[in-house]
């Protein structure tokens, strides 16, 4: 909870305390003082509806120190209004519960500080690429546009505003509820978040540039969605592009407002399933077959976006930029369907020297060729996403031997290049998120695993951070062996044909 709201809630209880004893006198000195805070809460930290209940019980409990507090009559030896009394005391009391709970449930949460040398700094582009097709549109002169966000190492101090968690928190929080069933204001409060990223700060000059990573969503998810991980690379040397890609994402917001919601899963389920385990006939999408399902398409995002940073790093607009990308070291890492595009990316794409997969199954392409990178695969157990399925729904058999099966078959299919294979059991598809953050309830919500929620994003930034030194910056990958000794319940599997200590050849 923010300090205000804080504030409000501890006199709302002192003021309800003095209206039940009851101290008249004090009353009117409190009650009001707790309308005061709730006006200043709105106007300092802004409003959001979590705060409803504390802001009417505040305006209720003015109103019951303006009652006359006199002694009530008695007829026939009985107080008659005894039992409203004791009903209004009660109704008030869960009133007072809900106003302290709805805040800490839903709250305005913040992310731990990143450790790293460098502050962080983001800007984001409107990119149109004019030679592609927009497939998911009717409309044949549609061209494919994407919302990339940049984070990179910044030159930064403690004064300066740091930028909001998401840019359009009243789009997102509409198709974000649909996902849980909830109502459309229920994230509305993302407005309020905020990262440790300073829009447009200078680029840090501890070093000329920087590696470049592109970050990729799952479905129906946003480009800000893995923020703990992002702001853990970043503040560690590296600079990452997060690409919203449409229809995919749970919503997209384009400069002149033009919104596209996303598909749904069960609407795009057959584009992706039909680049997991192709089938005849093919899925067609506004009059084109779509022989190798939707994957081919996403992954085409990513090498126009790998095109525009090579012209930015040319000449940015912003002027911030310019010169600062280290485009001969680019990684790529995603989540879920962010995964399998990356996978498809990889292998399409020989600018991309390194990719994380997290959790989620590959396409047959690249089954059948493998990766020709350094990869690194982060899942889970079967056991794991068995519990998951019995605490939140979803993961068939079928889809946890899809999963779990072709993972292991590009793991032990791209040699001779470094391959990683790591499972965390107790980890839920969300803990590679930054959803458990969302409220302190997610584990009982089944959003996250047994596994504490802090310890899980330590574990992925760790392994997250070990890969791309490796593969990036050339770092010992003796480094792997050292993480044992910190998270000996994580499975470390490991596909190495250099020396731990050695360079890989360029």
């Amino acid at each position: 909870m923010r300090p205000f709201e804080i504030l409000l809630v501890l006199v709302n209880l002192l003021t309800f305390v003095v209206v039940v004893v009851p101290l008249p006198r004090a009353v009117g000195y409190v009650a009001p003082i707790a309308l005061l805070i709730a006006v200043a809460q709105v106007l300092v930290e802004g409003p959001r509806w979590q705060m409803a209940p504390a802001y009417a019980l505040a305006g209720l409990l003015v109103l019951a120190g303006l009652l006359p507090h006199s002694a009530p009559t008695v007829v026939d030896g009985v107080k008659p209004h005894r039992l409203a009394v004791g009903l209004g005391i009660g109704l008030g009391a869960l009133w007072l519960a809900a106003s302290i709970a709805l805040p800490l449930v839903l709250p305005v949460f913040r992310f731990p500080p990143p450790s790293g040398p460098y502050a962080i700094g983001t800007l984001t582009y409107h990119w149109v690429d004019a030679a592609r097709r927009e497939i998911f549109s009717a409309n044949p002169t549609d061209r494919r546009e994407l919302m990339v966000q940049i984070w990179y190492p910044a030159k930064g101090g403690t004064s300066s505003s740091r930028a909001a968690y998401v840019q359009d928190a009243g789009a997102l929080s509409p198709a974000l509820a649909r996902l849980v069933h909830a109502p459309g204001f229920t994230f509305a409060h993302f407005q309020y978040v905020t990262t440790h990223a300073i829009p447009s700060a200078p680029v840090s000059d501890a070093a000329p540039s920087y590696p470049v990573l592109i970050f990729l969503e799952g479905l129906n998810g946003f480009r800000q969605m893995n923020t703990f991980q992002v702001e853990a690379l970043v503040a560690q040397g590296y600079i990452v592009a997060a690409i919203d890609q449409p229809y995919a994402a749970a919503s997209v917001v384009f400069p002149d407002g033009r919104q596209i919601t996303g598909w749904s899963r069960d609407q795009m389920n057959p584009l992706i399933q039909q680049s997991l385990s192709p089938v005849k006939p093919a899925p067609v999408l506004n009059g084109q077959a779509l022989m190798d399902g939707i994957i081919p398409y996403f992954a085409q995002d990513v090498s126009f976006t790998l095109d525009q940073l090579t012209s930015l790093n040319t000449a940015d607009p912003s002027g911030v930029l310019t010169g600062r990308l280290d485009l001969h070291h680019v990684g790529t890492f995603g989540i879920s369907l962010g995964a399998i595009v990356a996978s498809e990316a990889c292998r399409i794409e020989r600018r991309l020297q390194a990719c994380l997969m997290m959790d989620a199954a590959m396409p047959a392409a690249v089954v059948q060729a493998g990766l020709r990178q350094p990869s690194m695969w982060l899942t889970r157990d079967a056991a794991t996403i068995r519990l998951e399925r019995q605490r939140a729904g979803g993961w068939s058999e079928a889809e946890i031997s899809q999963t779990l099966t072709t993972m292991r078959a590009v793991f032990a299919k791209s040699a001779p290049v470094d391959g990683y294979y790591v499972q965390v059991p107790g980890m839920f598809h969300l803990n590679f998120t930054d959803t458990p953050a969302f409220s302190p309830l997610a584990p009982q919500l089944g959003f996250a695993g047994p596994i504490k929620v802090e310890r899980a994003h330590r574990i992925i930034n760790a392994y997250t951070l070990a890969f791309f030194d490796r593969h990036l910056k050339g770092r010992p990958a003796a480094r792997f062996d050292a993480l044992a000794e910190y998270y000996p319940e994580v499975r470390f599997e490991t596909r190495r044909p250099y020396a731990a200590g050695d360079e890989q050849p360029s």
